[in-house]
């Protein structure tokens, strides 16, 4: 996946980035915030990511038939996380103090097919693994590799890949299932974590995989 100039490229082979990450017998799901604080455009936080709320939608849909997990997260935050400052991301970024507790704005966005079965992770800050007990579960679940979806590509998507494969899991993240508010930021961070932490892959990639995890499923 080149993004960037050749010269660019060669660098970064030289450097010895960019192997192709692990695809394992055992992976799960990660929805990162896509909530409507993040999908729908009339929020402040928000921008209109239907094509990736969309995509995670397929993706989930061939994950079910394979037997595997699927875990969403949120950001929010309670009132007295929002006051006096306790919480240091919020002074640099103080616009996601309108992810409050309770509000509209921390649900799940409504066109993703949430299940029964499925696991919801409240976060704090800009990564899925950071104060949560997310790697614990996934230890639990016994996964071995991730399929990140989400929002934001140059935020929360970047933070829970690097942390994903820092706790020990192979990362994959379908392109088309990660968004941002603006193409520049999108297309960076798809380029380095496909350098450094994970593969960036096509839709068609991942559903293929989990495709072929079904079929072994029903034999």
């Amino acid at each position: 996946m080149s993004m960037h100039g050749t010269e660019t490229d060669q660098s970064y082979a030289r450097a010895g980035f960019g192997a192709r990450a692990h695809r394992g017998s055992r992976p799960a799901i990660v929805v990162v915030d896509l909530t409507n604080g993040f999908t729908d455009p009339s929020l402040p936080t928000g921008a209109d990511l239907s094509s990736v709320v969309a995509a995670t939608g397929q993706l989930i849909g061939a994950g079910r038939s394979a037997d595997v997990p699927v875990l969403f997260t949120t950001i929010a935050y309670t009132p007295a996380e929002l006051s006096g400052g306790a919480v240091a991301w919020l002074r640099k970024a103080p616009g996601m103090a309108s992810l409050r507790e309770g509000s509209s704005a921390v649900a799940l966005d409504a066109r993703l097919p949430v299940g029964p079965s499925d696991h919801l992770i409240t976060k704090k800050g800009a990564s899925a693994f950071f104060g949560t007990g997310l790697g614990a579960l996934l230890s639990g679940l016994r996964v071995d590799t991730v399929l990140i979806c989400g929002a934001t590509t140059s935020g929360c998507v970047r933070a829970s890949a690097v942390d994903a494969v820092q706790s020990g899991f192979d990362v994959l993240v379908p392109r088309q299932c990660v968004g941002d508010r603006a193409d520049g930021p999108h297309q960076a961070n798809l380029f380095d974590i496909h350098a450094k932490y994970g593969d960036v892959i096509e839709l068609d990639d991942a559903l293929g995989y989990l495709g072929s995890l079904a079929a072994a499923v029903s034999v």
